[in-house]
């Protein structure tokens, strides 16, 4: 009798350890679970490293974690401003990498993360959240930042936060860079900068000297002098120009110089019927904002649409504005009368092998000149910075150079931004957090530790199935012939309500990371996990119950548990532990 039930004890176990696993037996197994939390793709294709899984879970959790919505906004904000200053800001016009990365969309869409930020943003200028710091202790060390744009905002907010006195100097009238001078108000509301830049000064005492052009009003060296470190931050607003025949005329401008005239107030004579040269977003703005002050716009293009720089919604709200963009076509001549331009004789290209950018270069078909009339060109073909009078920070066609921390040349001075790449507002705005760790161990004589680096888990490492399907939740939109009412800055794109963002919220997945579903706990048939008596609390194994029958790691669906061998360390990749679920 005791032999029967011996053999039924072992033919059971076998069972429970066979099936999709690998057919092994229970007692042979050597591998047991642990917890593994692994970076999403949101985060990791976030140039600002924003704990973008941290930030929308607390909404799209907050039911389950009991806690009120208002609470879970406060929370959601603060992980956000851990890394940024500017939510408000960034959600309007950050192209999103984090999106496109999102292992939301091999299910249907991915979440609306930009969105969820943009919302948190608002809520926190609306609730009037401060910022904190994260010591009570001040330093003596005296930092300058140059330039108050998203990277000098951000270097600055990382350096007071730190206990330092910061001082930013920022040659236009007002703040912000390229946030107020190169994006128009119908994307970027001069409330929203004036707010989030006002909270700055506000919660950390950090001091903003405008109208004061370093290089030209103080000279770099004196900056050099007074303080303790320093970092450059002072964008690209200087425009490249076509150099072609004609460009001097009096009605030619530079995309970067237009936008900037007409966010400063002032009155831009562009005629009627506007030329613009480029694919950037920077082009596409000079476009729609010539629209929105009466002129017929055109965008002549290089290459194709699929080739096209600009954020793609850009590109949509352009056409449905009514903006003749066309492809494939190049300016070679600029034709004057007098001083002033009337027109423009191009080519037809077509497309060749890529090039460096990895885009296919744009080759002129033979013959195939044509004409455009215009009262006004726009050139948004690329920029640079103005490096007057601190030239010794150039480094020739690369601008700044700076290492891995940020650092130049220089001794004690940093830089980021647009002066070392053009590249997005959130790029800047990591660029300045770096930089700004950076000088806090440089000046307190400490060694920075190495960032815990975190396993990727990819959607093969997830059971998607186990979500509920639910469609993306899309913001109102301001009608296209309400844009062009009174001044034409009224905002485009609207925030979404408390009840889109919550539902929206709700449909990220926690990849990598316990999200407290429980189904490591249901499907354990030998009690070998504990469930937490609180929510979101941690599950933990009991590991003299468990036999490794790999049940929790294959059901759970976010890939936060994984198989290991205690004795060799070697894992089952989960991918292989997951194949068909």
């Amino acid at each position: 009798m005791a032999i029967k039930k011996k053999k039924k004890k072992k033919k059971l176990g076998s069972l429970r350890g066979g099936g999709s696993s690998g057919g092994s037996s229970v007692e042979s197994s050597p591998y047991r679970p642990r917890h593994v939390e692994k970076l999403p793709p949101c985060i990791n294709n976030c140039p600002s490293g924003i704990n973008i899984r941290g930030f929308v879970t607390q909404i799209g959790l907050a039911a389950k974690m009991e806690i009120p919505f208002e609470e879970a906004y406060k929370r959601s904000w603060e992980i956000y401003t851990d890394r940024s200053p500017l939510p408000a800001c960034v959600g309007r016009v950050c192209p999103h990498p984090c999106e496109s990365e999102c292992n939301r969309k091999y299910k249907e869409a991915p979440v609306g993360i930009n969105n969820i930020e943009r919302f948190i943003g608002d809520v926190a200028l609306e609730k009037g959240y401060k910022l904190k710091k994260l010591t009570d202790e001040t330093h003596d060390e005296k930092v300058a930042v140059v330039g108050s744009g998203p990277a000098g905002l951000s270097c600055a907010y990382h350096l007071a936060r730190r206990g330092y006195k910061v001082t930013i100097f920022e040659a236009f009238p007002k703040t912000g860079g390229m946030l107020r001078y190169g994006i128009p108000a119908y994307r970027l509301p001069r409330n929203i900068i004036d707010a989030e830049v006002e909270r700055l000064t506000r919660d950390l005492d950090i001091e903003i000297k405008t109208n004061t052009k370093i290089g030209a009003d103080i000279p770099y060296d004196d900056i050099k002098k007074q303080f303790n470190a320093s970092f450059v931050g002072i964008g690209a607003h200087q425009g490249y120009l076509l150099r072609i025949e004609g460009e001097d005329a009096s009605n030619v401008f530079t995309g970067t110089g237009f936008l900037n005239a007409v966010n400063s107030g002032e009155k831009a004579e562009i005629g009627d019927k506007v030329i613009v040269i480029g694919g950037g977003d920077t082009a596409i703005d000079a476009a729609r904002v010539s629209k929105r002050l009466g002129a017929e716009a055109i965008i002549l293009y290089r290459r194709t649409r699929e080739e096209m720089p600009a954020i793609e919604e850009e590109i949509e709200g352009a056409i449905e504005e009514g903006i003749d963009i066309q492809y494939l076509a190049a300016p070679i001549e600029i034709y004057k009368d007098g001083d002033r331009a009337t027109g423009m004789k191009c080519l037809r290209m077509e497309l060749g092998e890529p090039d460096d950018s990895g885009r296919r270069r744009p080759v002129p078909i033979e013959g195939s000149e044509f004409d455009v009339d215009c009262t006004a060109i726009i050139a948004a073909i690329s920029q640079e910075p103005d490096f007057t009078g601190m030239e010794n920070l150039r480094e020739g066609r690369d601008w700044i150079k700076v290492d891995d921390h940020m650092k130049t040349k220089e001794d004690n001075t940093y830089a980021g931004g647009d002066a070392i790449e053009l590249a997005l507002v959130t790029t800047a705005i990591g660029h300045g957090r770096k930089a700004a760790e950076m000088i806090d161990h440089q000046l307190r004589g400490t060694t920075p530790e190495p960032e815990k680096e975190l396993p990727l888990v990819t959607q093969e490492q997830m059971i998607l199935g186990y979500y509920e399907k639910k469609d993306k939740t899309q913001h109102d939109v301001l009608p296209v012939e309400k844009r062009f009412e009174g001044d034409g800055t009224a905002e485009i794109n609207q925030t979404l309500t408390e009840e889109q963002a919550r539902d929206e919220a709700t449909r990220c997945m926690s990849c990598g990371l316990c999200f407290d579903c429980g189904t490591c706990w249901s499907y354990c048939q030998d009690s070998a996990i504990t469930k937490p008596l609180t929510p979101m609390g941690e599950y933990k194994f009991k590991m003299e119950l468990c036999n490794g029958c790999k049940k929790c790691a294959e059901q759970c669906p976010c890939g936060y548990i994984e198989m290991y061998d205690p004795a060799s360390g070697a894992t089952i990749p989960l991918e292989e532990i997951k194949i068909g679920r």
